[in-house]
């Protein structure tokens, strides 16, 4: 059975070139692709390489060919997020009055939140919102977020159910275009999602965050929403998120399409909770993807069943 889907259906895997793919991120490459597939709709994929200063050297092809060699082939052209600033800046143009300039470091904005003794650390305390201190020059550019009741912003994530978040008292006015004059992955994956049709963003728990911002940011830009689906994030033993900075391996793509299953694909299908797989012995990489996408839609009713029975007991 498919399942019901939007018009059109058109999904990304949106990966920073830092490092090759190691099984934190085919993890989310596989959901993503699997989620289109099961939809019948496109799969695009976007280098997201705009924070050049941790861009490794060949990361993004490492990354290609990865895919490649996965067998998990994209529609249409590769986006490079840096080749796309005059988006960018057009957005940031639009949002007028919403956006400020602000004077803050890191370390100011940490000591103003222990002089204020604030209750979050995460959050900014509003200090150019009204005007840049006497004497100060413009760092960075902030966008205003709502305050009382229109700050919360909730939405259905397609895994986890129901959840919400108030910008003001979690998150604070959030910057656009950074101090280094990198823009800000807030604003260039609204932008991005929206220009390249989006329609489903399927990406890891640790960008949850991210979510009210970019409903927020939709509004103001006049964009439609996407639907939400966020999995698990992959751990290490020390139960920090897999990523080059936590010491995560290259995963290993080398050798015979069985090779490929073995290290990198029924791996990641068992950590999505396609256990079942792991007992085919499958003679092409093709066969594998077959009965994958058919495991993933069963799974993905599941998570509706067990979300539709939940939400009739909260009532």
């Amino acid at each position: 059975m498919i399942l019901s889907r939007p018009r059109h259906y058109i999904g990304r895997f949106a990966p920073s070139p830092t490092g090759p793919l190691h099984m934190g991120s085919l993890v989310a490459a596989m959901a993503s692709y699997l989620d289109a597939k099961a939809h019948r709709g496109q799969w695009l994929l976007r280098i997201e390489d705009l924070d050049f200063d941790r861009n490794a050297k060949d990361a993004d092809q490492m990354i290609i060919d990865t895919l490649r060699r996965c067998q998990m082939q994209w529609d249409g052209a590769i986006a490079w997020q840096s080749q796309r600033s005059a988006l960018y800046e057009a957005a940031l143009q639009q949002l007028g009055d919403a956006i400020y300039p602000c004077a803050c470091s890191r370390r100011e904005i940490a000591d103003s939140r222990l002089n204020s003794q604030a209750t979050s650390i995460t959050v900014y305390p509003g200090t150019c919102r009204n005007g840049l201190p006497a004497g100060r020059q413009p760092r960075s550019w902030r966008l205003k977020v709502p305050a009382g009741a229109q700050s919360r912003r909730s939405f259905d994530d397609r895994w986890m159910g129901r959840l919400s978040q108030d910008l003001a008292t979690e998150v604070g006015d959030f910057v656009l275009k950074r101090a280094d004059g990198f823009w800000a992955y807030q604003l260039a994956v609204v932008v991005d999602d929206a220009a390249q049709g989006v329609t489903d963003v399927v990406r890891g728990a640790d960008l949850l965050d991210s979510t009210a911002r970019q409903m927020y940011l939709q509004e103001l830009l006049g964009l439609p929403y996407p639907r939400y689906l966020h999995i698990p994030v992959v751990a290490n033993a020390n139960g920090e998120k897999l990523s080059k900075q936590t010491g995560a391996q290259a995963i290993d793509v080398g050798g015979s399409e069985k090779d490929v299953l073995q290290h990198a694909l029924l791996p990641a299908a068992h950590f999505l909770g396609l256990h079942h797989l792991a007992g085919t012995d499958y003679p092409t990489i093709s066969s594998f993807w077959q009965q994958a996408i058919s495991a993933w839609q069963q799974l993905l009713e599941e998570h509706s069943n067990t979300a539709t029975a939940s939400a009739k007991s909260a009532d």
